[in-house]
């Protein structure tokens, strides 16, 4: 199987076979360089007009880390708590006011998206992707990713997130992973289950 692919056994091991979500982390802080790092990665991959939609909202204080646990499932708490970095990922619902910077050939693009339910489907849809873009850059970046979605998002947004049209899809925990960092690898489906050919 790695014959037919690009990247070296060591790559493909890296990003996708070895990786795990992380539990636990040792106190190894994640620098602003390992995510300006990350970023120069993800922000390549594609996205719908190239509208990039996907926010990070790195929780470094004590405040805003107080704050983000309040919402925090009861299973998740406890490892948010403790992660040497936790990231908000959230669409931005104004996604369209950057058009003319990204998507510059097309005049007037920021003025095709007057709905705004409209908007903030493709907003979250996009930035979905994005959101898988970032947990390979951090596996990229030799870091362990623990994406999570048992919180309270309606209580993100209107306590971190108020003001600014961000909509919270997951919270990521980042670094370096710790004693006892991996549940058991739980089974994978085969190609057959996934993959149809017409």
């Amino acid at each position: 199987m790695t014959d037919a692919l690009k990247l070296s056994a060591e790559a493909q091991d890296l990003l996708f076979r070895e990786a795990r979500t992380a539990n636990t982390f040792t106190d190894e802080p994640v620098t602003d360089e390992q995510v300006a790092a990350i970023h120069d990665l993800v922000k390549y991959g594609p996205t719908a007009m190239n509208s990039q939609p996907l926010r990070v909202i790195l929780i470094r204080s004590d405040e805003a880390r107080a704050r983000l646990l309040k919402h925090m499932s009861d299973g998740n708490r406890d490892k948010t708590a403790t992660a040497p970095l936790v990231a908000v990922l959230a669409a931005d619902t104004n996604f369209h006011e950057h058009l003319p910077q990204v998507f510059p050939h097309a005049e007037g693009a920021k003025d095709w998206f007057p709905d705004p339910v409209a908007r903030e489907s493709m907003a979250r849809l996009n930035a979905g992707l994005q959101i898988g873009y970032f947990i390979m850059g951090v596996r990229a970046a030799g870091l362990a990713a623990g994406p999570m979605t048992g919180f309270d998002a309606a209580g993100i947004d209107e306590d971190l997130l108020a003001g600014t049209g961000y909509r919270s899809m997951v919270v990521v925990n980042i670094g370096r992973p710790g004693e006892n960092a991996w549940y058991e690898r739980l089974p994978r489906l085969e190609p057959e289950q996934v993959v149809t050919t017409l």
